[in-house]
Formats: structure tokens, C-alpha cells, sequence
């Protein structure tokens, strides 16, 4: 009875959820608080939620924390460099372009946040598509792939979540898995390659006095504002001419003296002017989140304690005032709210799960049905089960409904809760791109491709990512 009550409870979550009848807060309380009653066992419901509240409270502090940190760094202009000097190295070659899609989605994609990650690249990038005329699915399909990879960081969601549900310390999962997410990224990175290749084959080399012209239909102001200054720059150069493809020596060997100007003024992604800019503290910012990474992976403190002492130190030292730091807070606190609300809403599921017992009836049917030869692999079965599970349903289904039960079938068999919590995050490459994921809609709204085109385009190449990281988790044996 409570393996059958288990199942309808993880199918009437994850129904509700992908139907969108529900927000996944509210699932996640309210139906296990239902099916407690159920059981029969609705007067320890306050037990359960209790114990899991105690339990997951690190893990909601370590992301309300590490969002507001990478959110100031976002803030004060820490990235703002790195966008530039991308933009200085792509110049007008659609290699060197797609390639530097790949790095600015890895490295903005250290906050945590997808939808942050995607407006920053997409606002960078997008100009440099659409003037050189290059295919928009492939930025949206190597932006999702690379922070699909970086996803997994602990503030990320996905590596938090299955700390959550396996009540296990994030770093024990995601810093032995440093190696195997590092093979994903840099295939991401060889994928970019091949990929501007035959971009660069399509269209050729161009330069920059070519393809800052006025662009006939109006863009759409993305993140500062830099299209309005592309279209100015553009009609003021180009004549209102077509910018045509022409094959030259090599990146960005134009004869246009003043093509490195009109890159930086006309092709910025990032406002240069927001007031929230802190030039003056910009390598103390630097070092700082140098150093508190560093904490982070040689485990000097728990990952809580450090970004709760980084993010208040950043706001301290960056806003000194009061005013300046309730303004920054009030705008990271959705995202806060969000995410720290789903930790905590995630003890009630998890905590009825496990205080009725119905993850572990479910556990031992799922062991009876699994081959005996495959139950010492169960840390690969989750690996390859991640790919389509995490796709075809959200983070929140796969981590709190499925992946418990998962890892109670490998203890059986004799794999750790580490072993499959580390192979349970194969799958997010192609995770980023499900239609479940709210992120993705940023990015291909921003890019203006329809979701359909990005599907196409992604899947295949997103899933052999996953399979890459895998395959490179088994080879180091970390899985």
C-alpha cells in the first residue's frame, strides 16, 4: 500500500508541476501534507517538516547567500572586463565569436543563476549574430550547453537539491566531480570550435567597418542599452548598405583604423554606466571571489558559512551605505525568495517521503525489478536515467520524487548516496534546454529563436555533453 501511495504521490507532484497547475513551492508542501493523511500518520506531520527544515537549512543559506554575493559582483562590474575583452577577441570572426559564446555563458554562469547568465551572454553576443548574419540557435544552443555544464555548481540548484534530498553535504558531491564536469566543458568549448568553423566556412572572415551598418528592422534594446548604440554607429558608417560576406586574411584584419572603437562603442552588450559600478574596487572584488572560490573547493569552512560571510563583506565593502545595500538586496530578492522558499518547502516532501516509510517500500520494489547484474551499476543506471528524466521533468521532480529512490535501490546493492548523487547531475546539459526550465525561454525570447529551432538544434548535441561527462566520471572513477 505505502509503495503504490509513494508513486501516486511522486506522479501527482510531477503532473501538476509540468502541467503547471501548481508552482513548485506549493506541490511540494501541499500534496505530501495530503497524502501524510493518507497514510494515516497526519498527526507527525509536524515532526517530519521539522526534521527537514533542521536539516536543509544550511543548504538554504548557502544559496540565498551565494545568489546575493554573484549577484553584487553582477552589480559592481566584476564581469564587465571579461565581456569586454570577449568582444576585443571575437571581432568579426564567427570562430573566434561562438567560441567566446561558450566562455562568457561558463564564466557568468558562476552566479547561479540561469536567467542572469543568459540575458548577460545574449546581450553581448546577440549584436554580433545578428550583424554578421550568423545562425542565432547556435549562441542559444552553446550558451545552454555551457551553463548546463556549470549548472552543477553547489549554488547552482541541481547539486543542492540532491545534497537536500540525500541530506549529503554538497561539496562531497560536486568537488570530486570537478574532473569529470571539466571534460563536459571543455567538449562544449571543441563543440564551439567545430561549430564557428563551419559558421566562419558559411559566411567567411568579415570586418567590422562591414557589418556595422544599419540593420533594417529595428532591435530590441537588451541589457544597457548597446543596440541603440550599434544603430547609431551603424547609420552613420555603413550608408544603410547590406553587410556582405568577404573572406580576408584572417580575424579582424580590416584596414579600418577605427574598427576597435566602433567594436567597443557600437557591439557593447553591458551598460558601462550604471550606477551601481565600482571601478575603484575592482580587483579587491577580483581577489576576493578568487579567494573565497578557493575556500570553497579546499574546504577551509562549510559553503554556507563562506558565502554568508562573502556576500555580506561584498555589500559592506561595495555599499557602504544603507540605502545602497537595501536597494541590492530588494533586487536579488526574488531570486532568493525563490530558490531558499524551494529548500525549505522541499523538507515537508522529503520528510514524508522518508517518516512514513514509503521511500523505502518503494526502494525494495524497485530493487526486486532490477536485474541482479545491474544492481552493483547503479550509479551508471542513474547517470543514463538523468539524461531524459531530468528533460522530460524538472529538477524538483527528478531530485525529490525519483532520485531518493534511486539511491536507496544502490545502497541495497552496496553504492554509496555520494556515488549517485555525483552521477545524478550527468544530465543537466540537456536539462537547460527542457521546456520545463523557465530560463530557456529568457534565452530564446532574448535571441528571438523560436523554441522549437533551439530544441532541434540542442538536443543531440546536448546529450552527448552529458554523455561526455558520464563517460569521464566513470574513467576517473568517480562514479
Amino acid at each position: 500500500m505505502l509503495t503504490i501511495l509513494g508513486f501516486a504521490m511522486i506522479a501527482t507532484f510531477l503532473v501538476l508541476i509540468m502541467l503547471k497547475k501548481m508552482s513548485p513551492i506549493a506541490a511540494l508542501v501541499l500534496i505530501p501534507a495530503l497524502f501524510c493523511v493518507f497514510v494515516g500518520k497526519g498527526a507527525k506531520l509536524g515532526d517530519y517538516v521539522l526534521d527537514g527544515v533542521t536539516s536543509l537549512a544550511p543548504t538554504a543559506a548557502m544559496l540565498m547567500f551565494a545568489i546575493v554575493y554573484f549577484g553584487v559582483m553582477i552589480d559592481v562590474g566584476l564581469f564587465d572586463p571579461i565581456v569586454r575583452g570577449i568582444l576585443r577577441f571575437c571581432k568579426a570572426d564567427p570562430l573566434r565569436i561562438v567560441i567566446g559564446t561558450a566562455v562568457l555563458a561558463a564564466v557568468v554562469s558562476l552566479d547561479g543563476d540561469g536567467s542572469t547568465t543568459f540575458m548577460i551572454t545574449v546581450s553581448a553576443m546577440y549584436p554580433l549574430y545578428k550583424r554578421l548574419k550568423m545562425s542565432l540557435v547556435v549562441m542559444t544552443g552553446v550558451a545552454a550547453m555551457a551553463n548546463g555544464v556549470m549548472n552543477t555548481l553547489p549554488w547552482g540548484g541541481p547539486t543542492a537539491r540532491a545534497a537536500t534530498a540525500l541530506k549529503l553535504d554538497a561539496g562531497d558531491i560536486f568537488v570530486p566531480m570537478i574532473p569529470a564536469l571539466a571534460a563536459g566543458l571543455l567538449f562544449v568549448f571543441a563543440l564551439a570550435y567545430v561549430l564557428g568553423r563551419r559558421e566562419r566556412k558559411r559566411l567567411g572572415v568579415l570586418t567590422l567597418d562591414e557589418v556595422l551598418v544599419e540593420e533594417p528592422e529595428p532591435e530590441t534594446v537588451l541589457v544597457g542599452g548597446g543596440s541603440g548604440k550599434s544603430d547609431g554607429k551603424g547609420a552613420g558608417s555603413g550608408g544603410g548598405d547590406r553587410a556582405t560576406a568577404v573572406r580576408t586574411g584572417g580575424a579582424g584584419s580590416g584596414t579600418d583604423a577605427d574598427a576597435p572603437e566602433d567594436e567597443e562603442d557600437g557591439l557593447q552588450g553591458l551598460d558601462p554606466q550604471r550606477p551601481t559600478l565600482r571601478p575603484r574596487l575592482y580587483w579587491f572584488n577580483a581577489l576576493f571571489t578568487v579567494a573565497l572560490l578557493t575556500a570553497m573547493i579546499m574546504e577551509w569552512l562549510p559553503i554556507p558559512v563562506l558565502f554568508l560571510l562573502g556576500a555580506a563583506l561584498a555589500l559592506t565593502v561595495n555599499f557602504p551605505h544603507m540605502p545602497d545595500q537595501k536597494a541590492r538586496l530588494g533586487a536579488h530578492a526574488e531570486n532568493v525568495l525563490n530558490v531558499s522558499g524551494m529548500v525549505f518547502a522541499a523538507a515537508v516532501f522529503t520528510g514524508v517521503l522518508q517518516g512514513t516509510g514509503m521511500v523505502d517500500h518503494m526502494a525494495k520494489w524497485l530493487v526486486d525489478n532490477i536485474p541482479d547484474g545491474m544492481g552493483p551499476h547503479m550509479a551508471f543506471v542513474t547517470g543514463v536515467l538523468s539524461i531524459p528524466l531530468t528533460y522530460f521533468m524538472s529538477n524538483d521532480g527528478f531530485y525529490f520524487g525519483i532520485l531518493p529512490v534511486l539511491a536507496e535501490a544502490g545502497h541495497a546493492h552496496g553504492v554509496s548516496s555520494l556515488e549517485i548523487a555525483r552521477a545524478s547531475l550527468v544530465g543537466q546539459p540537456l536539462h537547460m534546454s527542457s521546456p520545463l526550465v523557465p530560463a530557456v525561454y529568457v534565452l530564446v525570447g532574448m535571441a528571438k529563436v523560436e523554441f522549437g529551432d533551439h530544441t532541434r538544434f540542442v538536443v543531440k548535441w546536448a546529450a552527448l555533453t552529458s554523455l561526455v561527462v558520464l563517460g569521464a566520471g566513470i574513467l576517473f572513477g568517480i562514479i
